[in-house]
């Protein structure tokens, strides 16, 4: 069952390349006290998540700080290497968007958010969302029907509801 507006982000352990290697990242520490815009997408490198998903959350992030968004998290269901080497060839890493690594697809499961599209060679992997949320809790939440698209999921669409 999918995650909606008022629920609880569940405990998860994502991961992002450290200067160690790879590191896990507590979801839960990172949301907590904290209000978060987090956003996912199906890959790594794929058209519209390069060309338009990521892209939008850089141009909005100064937005969503004035708003009072302390922190932007990308998920996808990739290993922490590749999350790491595409923050750095968008823009990312540089702006200051936190890129991280669902390998598993541990997190997108327990969300509800499993997505797979053999054809097109993603399986097992996330729909495309975006969520405001607050101390953990979700305030909002837009889940795109295409995941091609990045209409209502875009930052620009998150950032009007706040």
């Amino acid at each position: 069952m999918a995650i909606s507006e008022g629920d609880k982000l569940p405990e998860a352990e994502l991961m992002r390349l450290g200067e160690g290697g790879p590191e896990t990242v507590s979801l839960g520490r990172l949301a907590a006290g904290k209000t978060i815009a987090l956003f996912a997408v199906p890959g790594a490198y794929t058209g519209t998540c390069t060309t338009s998903h990521v892209p939008s959350f850089i141009r909005t992030k100064d937005d969503f700080a004035q708003k009072g968004v302390d922190t932007i998290v990308c998920v996808a269901v990739n290993d922490p290497f590749v999350m790491d080497a595409w923050a750095k060839s968008t823009g990312a890493a540089e702006a200051g968007l936190h890129m991280l690594a669902d390998p598993e697809g541990a997190f997108t499961r327990a969300v509800g958010m499993t997505f797979s599209a053999p054809p097109k060679g993603l399986v097992n992997r996330s729909k495309r969302y975006a969520m405001l949320v607050e101390d953990g809790v979700i305030r909002t939440l837009h889940v795109e029907d295409n995941p091609g698209v990045c209409d209502t999921s875009g930052g620009e669409a998150l950032l009007a509801e706040l």
